[in-house]
């Protein structure tokens, strides 16, 4: 018998040890919001009823934190990221690997990442910045108190709604709903709850880090992609509107016999930049798993899973 959910939750987590920690997020948020509305409706309606047995009858129905643990990771198989990485079904030779990058979703997942992260980068980075200093600020008022709070709380909104984005265009399982707070908690708890938690200050940390970082990935891979374009188009670019390849202080013409090797080499940066594409989104897609998702060998605040 579990004397209060808590102790459920932890026996929970054992049993889903070794799995991926936005799963094992998800499966405690889960509990404790199920568990936590259920006995509290259980006990409004038999308050003679104590907490144990109450919780004991509601596990039975819910589930055993094995039988719990087991479910999920069934389910965590048949609905794995659209673009999860797999791996290869075949051996390849090295240039059948090279030139294949162009054709995987992957690739085109992480690009589009990119594309979106030129403006999540100064929309994060913005909020972040302003809302920060604002907050700090005004808690010189009595309203700082209530302003800060809310900023807080936003921050973890847009940690979902940014986990969902990378989840869906780099294939990196992140949490799929918002951790839980108790309806009964007051505002002073919840407060506490957010300032305590180091994963508030981790998603702070996050969103002021995606502003040079997401600028960066966005004019790096602009700027190597329409280079390489350039180069494998040269020959037109140059007999139609007569213009130079590059110009540093002057215009650079290259000799007409170069034309087939700066097409060649265009092709090869061409496709160098959709690997560094590539690795962009497999580094970007660790560095927001390890920002945005509760370390799970962390204790719980009270009131939150």
């Amino acid at each position: 018998m579990y004397e209060n959910i808590q102790e459920y939750l932890a026996q929970l987590k054992k049993e889903l040890r070794g799995s991926d920690p936005a799963l094992i997020q998800d499966a405690l948020s889960d509990a404790e919001e199920h568990l936590q509305n259920a006995l509290e409706e259980t006990l409004k309606k038999s308050p003679q009823i104590s907490e144990p047995h109450a919780l004991e009858s509601l596990i039975e129905k819910y589930g055993t934190p094995a039988e719990v643990a087991s479910a999920y990771k069934e389910i965590e198989t048949r609905i794995q990221p659209t673009l999860a990485p797999t791996k290869p079904s075949k051996k390849r030779s090295f240039w059948g690997k090279f030139f294949s990058t162009a054709g995987e979703s992957r690739t085109w997942g992480a690009f589009l990442y990119i594309l979106i992260s030129g403006l999540t980068a100064v929309v994060y980075g913005m909020w972040a910045l302003m809302g920060g200093v604002f907050s700090l600020c005004s808690l010189i008022l009595i309203i700082g108190i209530p302003v800060t709070g809310l900023f807080l709380f936003s921050l973890r909104g847009i940690a979902l709604v940014e986990g969902r984005i990378i989840e869906a265009l780099l294939g990196i399982r992140m949490p799929r709903k918002p951790i839980f707070f108790r309806r009964k908690l007051n505002w002073r708890q919840k407060y506490k709850t957010l300032v305590m938690e180091s994963l508030t200050w981790k998603i702070y940390a996050y969103l002021i880090l995606h502003f040079p970082l997401g600028l960066t990935y966005f004019l790096i891979t602009i700027f190597l992609l329409s280079l390489s374009i350039k180069c494998v188009l040269y020959p037109v670019w140059f007999w139609v509107f007569g213009r130079p390849l590059i110009t540093i202080n002057q215009p650079f013409y290259p000799e007409g016999w170069s034309f087939p090797l700066i097409v060649i080499l265009g092709i090869i940066f061409l496709f160098s930049t959709f690997h560094l594409i590539r690795f962009i989104g497999r580094f970007h897609g660790r560095f927001a798993k390890l920002m945005l998702v509760r370390k799970q060998e962390q204790t719980f605040p009270q009131g939150s899973s």
